[in-house]
């Protein structure tokens, strides 16, 4: 068995996140084995965007949760998750944020396909036959689900719900400073989860 190759940096984001400092990846291996600078970045731009003055800690956390989710990561979603316990997300809210993952996955999909065909004027006129209750009334809120959901789907690449989403998270009172701060966030936790 191959023993991990382990430096404070990343033992101290690990404990920071609340994952066991003993993980590892390749990617991770890599980049301690020629003691990467990239190891410092990636600390210090995670810990700098979870503490957005913009967003709460809880709201932060359920976020990074929705990426992790977003990308499959199940050390990352176990850590987000207790975080956001810790913070006060109830089961509900939690539970909400891996909803939110899936569906903004199943509508990027299928929007992304309506704006690549856009001009098809059959794909544009059908409707879209997809159950969609979750995001009606969320527990955690309309303003925070809608900038999961912009969060989701900057990730997921699709510019019609990008744009969709950010219209709504403005209308639910957010500042271009949190839908920002919501992106970079997003970004960060994804570039998490490729090194992870």
């Amino acid at each position: 068995m191959e023993v991990p190759v382990m430096n404070e940096t990343l033992q101290n984001m690990l404990q920071d996140l609340g994952v066991d400092p003993a993980f590892t990846s390749p990617g991770l291996q890599s980049l301690v084995a020629v003691n990467s600078r990239y190891l410092k970045d990636l600390k210090l731009n995670v810990s700098t965007t979870l503490a957005s003055s913009n967003m709460t800690r809880k709201e932060a956390y359920l976020v990074a949760l929705s990426v992790a989710a977003t990308e499959k990561h199940n050390v990352l979603i176990a850590a987000f998750e207790k975080l956001a316990e810790k913070e006060g997300a109830t089961a509900e809210e939690i539970a909400e944020t891996h909803g939110c993952a899936s569906l903004l996955s199943l509508n990027n999909i299928f929007y992304r396909f309506r704006h690549y065909m856009h001009g098809h004027e059959f794909y544009n006129k059908q409707p879209a036959g997809i159950r969609m209750s979750l995001m009606m009334n969320p527990v955690m809120g309309k303003g925070l689900f809608e900038l999961l959901s912009l969060v989701v789907s900057a990730i997921n690449g699709c510019e019609k719900c990008v744009v969709s989403h950010e219209h709504s998270v403005k209308e639910q009172g957010a500042s271009e400073q949190r839908i920002y701060d919501a992106i970079r966030l997003g970004s960060v936790i994804k570039s998490l989860c490729v090194v992870m």
